[in-house]
């Protein structure tokens, strides 16, 4: 695999699993009683959030360094970006992503 693709693939795996956990975490401190168990988890899981910020901005310039060099559109960068926002939904557009790659520009995707 190339670096740059390489890269993508991990980074989207570590920002999916950041949003999940984070998604997880206020579900748990805005839902639940104050002063409960759960509840003190999700605020000691807040600090996600800020990690999810960082990776997730690494993550859109490899994405938009990844699309520009296999000749995508514009589209399909949004795509890869409202993914890292929408919990769950970049797993599906990684391997949507890392399929595409393959097959269109194998020189780029190659093992």
């Amino acid at each position: 695999m190339s670096g740059l693709f390489k890269t993508y693939r991990v980074l989207a795996l570590v920002v999916g699993v950041l949003l999940v956990v984070g998604t997880i975490g206020s579900v748990l401190k805005y839902g639940l009683p104050d002063g409960s168990t759960l509840q003190r988890l999700g605020e000691d899981l807040t600090p996600v959030w800020l990690v999810h910020g960082w990776i997730y901005m690494i993550y859109v310039v490899i994405a938009f360094v990844l699309t520009q060099r296999a000749g995508w559109p514009l589209t399909r960068f949004l795509l890869m970006m409202v993914a890292g926002l929408v919990p769950g939904l970049i797993f599906w557009v990684e391997r949507r992503v890392a399929s595409q790659l393959r097959d269109e520009h194998p020189e780029l995707a190659r093992r």
